[in-house]
């Protein structure tokens, strides 16, 4: 199976692979919308923790980050930061470094890192199920507790993110993220070396 990279914002693209997933594309709207109102639940703590830990990634070759500065690139709030990286510092994902010149790097090389790592440092909660995985959601005509009809769907799902997150390492991103700065930067330098020329009117008329 062709690795998929994890981008870290949601959007329909990244919906449909999840259908695809859990076998659950061409079915009704109303289906199509209760799942991605279920994923869009888990991204919120681990979109900017995975954001963040690409960003440290990116820089810490030349020495600890700090996060202000990330803060600023990432526009994420610094107090908020200072919340997720207290967690990922917990797990022994990132290293802080104390006074002048101090911020924080990875405690592990990035591909020893995976994006499931971080989301679960973070207590983002990889469990599509409104029950907690317990089965347990509705109670029957005794008042009993059982199993909703698309239980199973759910918990499907459920596995098939922690499975699919945790084949992604931080180096998968990292590399990713500069792929693109580098076709990026390509595109700049032949925009330079052949400008677009602007026709006027008079020459239009010639």
């Amino acid at each position: 199976m062709q690795k998929k990279y994890l981008i870290p914002y949601w959007n329909n693209g990244y919906l449909l692979y999840w259908t695809k997933l859990v076998g659950y594309e061409g079915y009704p709207s109303p289906a199509t919308a209760s799942l991605k109102e279920q994923i869009m639940r888990l991204t919120t703590k681990g979109r900017f923790a995975v954001t963040a830990m690409i960003d440290l990634a990116l820089r810490q070759q030349s020495g600890p980050v700090t996060l202000a500065k990330i803060s600023e690139r990432q526009s994420i709030s610094l107090s908020y930061l200072e919340q997720l990286f207290g967690r990922l510092r917990r797990h022994e994902l990132v290293d802080s470094t104390r006074g002048p010149g101090g911020g924080y790097s990875l405690a592990r090389l990035a591909r020893h890192i995976t994006v499931a790592d971080i989301i679960f440092a973070v207590d983002e909660p990889l469990d599509a199920t409104n029950c907690g995985g317990k089965g347990d959601c509705e109670k029957d005509e005794n008042g009993n507790r059982i199993q909703c009809m698309t239980h199973e769907l759910w918990a499907t799902l459920s596995r098939k993110m922690v499975d699919y997150l945790d084949s992604v390492s931080l180096q998968d991103l990292v590399d990713q993220q500069r792929m693109r700065q580098l076709e990026e930067s390509v595109r700049q330098q032949q925009s330079t070396q052949h400008p677009t020329h602007r026709i006027t009117p008079e020459q239009a008329t010639c």
